[in-house]
């Protein structure tokens, strides 16, 4: 249907599109990151000249742009794949065959909590006498 409008009437499809989001937000957490660097600036000629004031407000520029980064990056619309899967609330393929599945080192699995693992670690290593 899409691309039966397109081949209709392509501006008004175009115009109906409308921006990209992903383009857009990644651009304002670039330009965040681009101020973070001023602020780190602004902050160490504060240090080197020891205008104190110039260093809080580097300082304060850094922490304002950290956010707006972190919120922009946050906004990022994901890709087709994952909004389908988003979407539809479907599980995604992790069987054997599957690139995405991670595997874990062969080797003697281990039982126990962290804590019993550690402590028999700790037993191993005073009956073979090492640290003495």
């Amino acid at each position: 249907m899409e691309q039966a409008l397109l081949a209709e009437d392509p501006k008004f499809a175009t115009a109906m599109r409308g921006a990209d989001l992903r383009r857009r937000y990644r651009r304002r957490a670039v330009l965040a990151g681009l101020v973070f660097v001023v602020g780190v600036v602004m902050l160490m000629t504060g240090a080197v000249t020891a205008v104190i004031a110039l260093g809080v407000a580097g300082f304060v520029v850094m922490l304002g742009s950290a956010f707006y980064a972190v919120t922009s990056w946050r906004r990022v619309p994901p890709t087709d794949g994952a909004a389908a899967t988003a979407a539809t609330g479907e599980v995604p393929d992790i069987s054997p065959g599957s690139p995405r599945r991670q595997r874990r080192p062969k080797g003697p699995r281990t039982s126990g909590s962290f804590m019993e693992r550690m402590e028999q670690r700790w037993r191993n290593r005073r009956e073979r006498g090492y640290g003495q």
